[in-house]
C-alpha cells in the first residue's frame, strides 16, 4: 500500500514538472516570435525611410539641374519666339537663307545657326536677328555685316518715313559669347534685356 502511494506521488510530481516545462517553452517561443516580428518591422521601416530620403534627394538634384539648364541659351529660333511672346512687335516674317548674303553682307555659312525676323510690310523698320557664329574669330566680320545692314535700312527710310528712319538709327548691336544680336525696335531696350536673360547664370 505504501509503495502504491509512493508511486502515485512520484507520477504526480513528474506530470507537474512536465507541464511546467511545456508552459515555459511556449512562453519562450512567444517571446522569440514577438522579438522577431519587431525586428522585421524595424528593418522594413528603416528601408522605407532610406528609400524616401533617396527619392527626395534625387528629386532635389533633378530640380537643381533643370534650373541650371533653363538659364542656358536655347536655339536662336526658341530665343526669338520667347522674346516676341513677351514683347509685342509689328508683324514680322522670317528671312530665308538665300536673302541673308544680300541683306547682311556676309556668308551665312559662317553661322552655326541664325534666326532673322524682318517686317512683313515695308512701312516698318523693326527687325530682330540672333546670329550664332561658328568661329569666334569671325565675330567682327558678322558685326560689320550687321552694321552695314543697319545703314542700308536707314538709307531706305531716310526720305521715306522719318519716324522709321529714327527707329533704324537707334538700333542695338549686342555680342554675347558666340552670339551677335541685332535689334531695330521702339522697344529696343526691353528686347535687349529679354535677350540678355538667356545668358544670365
Amino acid at each position: 500500500m505504501n509503495k502504491t502511494k509512493t508511486s502515485i506521488a512520484a507520477l504526480s510530481l513528474a506530470l507537474t514538472l512536465a507541464l511546467t516545462a511545456c508552459g515555459n517553452s511556449a512562453d519562450n517561443a512567444g517571446t522569440s516570435n514577438n522579438t522577431s516580428n519587431q525586428g522585421n518591422q524595424s528593418n522594413q521601416s528603416n528601408q522605407s525611410n532610406q528609400s524616401n530620403q533617396s527619392n527626395e534627394s534625387n528629386s532635389s538634384t533633378d530640380g537643381s539641374a533643370n534650373k541650371e539648364d533653363n538659364t542656358q541659351p536655347q536655339t536662336t529660333k526658341e530665343m526669338v519666339d520667347s522674346v516676341l511672346a513677351q514683347i509685342e512687335q509689328p508683324r514680322l516674317i522670317e528671312m530665308q537663307n538665300e536673302q541673308v548674303t544680300d541683306a547682311y553682307h556676309f556668308d551665312p555659312a559662317l553661322l552655326d545657326e541664325f534666326t532673322i525676323m524682318m517686317p512683313m510690310m515695308n512701312v516698318k523698320t523693326n527687325e530682330i536677328a540672333v546670329l550664332k557664329v561658328k568661329d569666334a574669330s569671325n565675330v567682327d566680320a558678322i558685326k560689320k555685316g550687321v552694321e552695314q545692314r543697319a545703314a542700308d535700312v536707314q538709307k531706305q527710310f531716310e526720305s521715306y518715313l522719318p519716324d522709321q528712319y529714327e527707329n533704324a538709327k537707334n538700333f542695338k548691336l549686342i555680342v554675347k559669347d558666340s552670339y551677335v544680336i541685332f535689334i531695330i525696335s521702339e522697344n529696343a531696350d526691353e528686347l535687349e534685356k529679354a535677350f540678355e536673360a538667356f545668358f544670365t547664370k
